[in-house]
């Protein structure tokens, strides 16, 4: 998902040997496929221009991102157990694995190049390889365990975080209390709960013969349902090709119609008050945010800061003017 909060991506693996895909699950993917691309659009309008800065990631388009890739990530684990519950397919879950290992490592180069200040080191495809390979581990254990270990991996950002995870080799974990910048951010803690919960769902259906019932009543032969089957079935080329098709298609739109331009100021206190309000207060952040911009103006900063030149970790000067922002902000807010 872009914009530092979350999207959606596929799953690996689809039905058990032998037996009829599920039309129904692939049905549910490509619903969340076109969920996907309708928020990655919106996340394109706003890096275009066309939108203010922080849209996509603030109010309830954020919230969207996060239905998605948890739908996204539920679907994983009702997929990991009609795959092999019964009994691990080592073979082509080894394949389905390295293929999604492979294409994580694609976006991470491609977000590397060409956005290197937020680039994706741990996004949704990465979540997924680390969720289907340790999820392996929880497919027989009980319905009701499964819900109560969801529940608490999903409690312990409230409570587990630490300033030892904000080292940058720890940060896919999720539990640094200052959130790393990337467009598309899904780490372990809480998101590997939606695959537990998954797991449950897919245990339920089976214990329940749910499986046998949905194989029997296949959605209604039209050509919407074709068309979602079909990319369902396609997830992750869907994925990996919906938004450079989107980007290329907006660019083509901006260089007939461009958007109006806005004071690198303006941008810069947007995003900066969307990543300050994830952990602090609206008033502290819109004080730190204002210092902060004319503190590195006074000092000759701010051109490069907005650039991406230099950060508060590659120049002292910067880290200088968020300490001072950071002092000046914490007064405010108290009073």
């Amino acid at each position: 998902m872009a914009n530092g909060d979350d999207s959606g991506a596929p799953a690996v693996a689809a039905g058990p040997a032998g037996s009829r895909r599920i039309d129904w699950i692939d049905l549910a993917r490509g619903v969340a496929l076109v969920a996907m691309a309708i928020y990655h659009f919106s996340w394109d309008l706003e890096f275009f221009g066309y939108l203010d800065p922080g849209t996509a990631g603030t109010g309830p388009l954020k919230w969207f991102a996060r239905s998605i890739a948890s739908s996204f990530l539920i679907l994983v684990g009702v997929s990991l157990v009609l795959a092999h519950g019964r009994q691990i397919r080592w073979r082509p879950f080894g394949k389905r694995l390295a293929t999604v290992v492979a294409a994580a490592l694609l976006i991470t180069v491609a977000t590397w190049w060409f956005t290197p200040d937020a680039f994706v080191f741990f996004g949704i495809l990465h979540q997924i390889a680390f969720a289907s390979l340790v999820g392996l581990a929880f497919l027989r254990l009980p319905v009701p365990v499964l819900l109560v270990l969801a529940a608490a991996w999903f409690s312990v950002p409230f409570w587990g975080q630490a300033y030892v995870f904000a080292q940058p080799w720890l940060l896919w974990i999720g539990l640094s209390p200052i959130p790393p910048r990337s467009n598309d951010f899904v780490p372990v803690f809480p998101w590997f709960s939606a695959v537990l919960t998954g797991v449950a769902v897919g245990r339920l259906m089976t214990i329940t013969q749910a499986t046998d019932r949905l194989r029997r009543h296949p959605p209604t032969d039209n050509i919407v349902t074709r068309g979602l089957l079909f990319i369902g079935r396609h997830s992750l080329v869907t994925y990996l090709v919906h938004q450079p098709i989107l980007i290329a298609g907006l660019y083509l739109f901006s260089l007939v119609i461009p958007a109006a331009e806005r004071p690198p100021e303006v941008v810069f206190a947007s995003y900066c008050e969307r990543d300050c309000t994830t952990v602090n207060t609206k008033a502290f952040c819109e004080a730190f945010c204002g210092c902060a911009i004319t503190g590195l103006q006074e000092k000759g900063l701010f051109e490069a800061v907005f650039a991406g030149e230099i950060n508060q970790t590659s120049d002292p000067r910067v880290a200088e003017v968020i300490d001072e922002c950071s002092y000046e902000a914490n007064t405010i807010d108290d009073n």
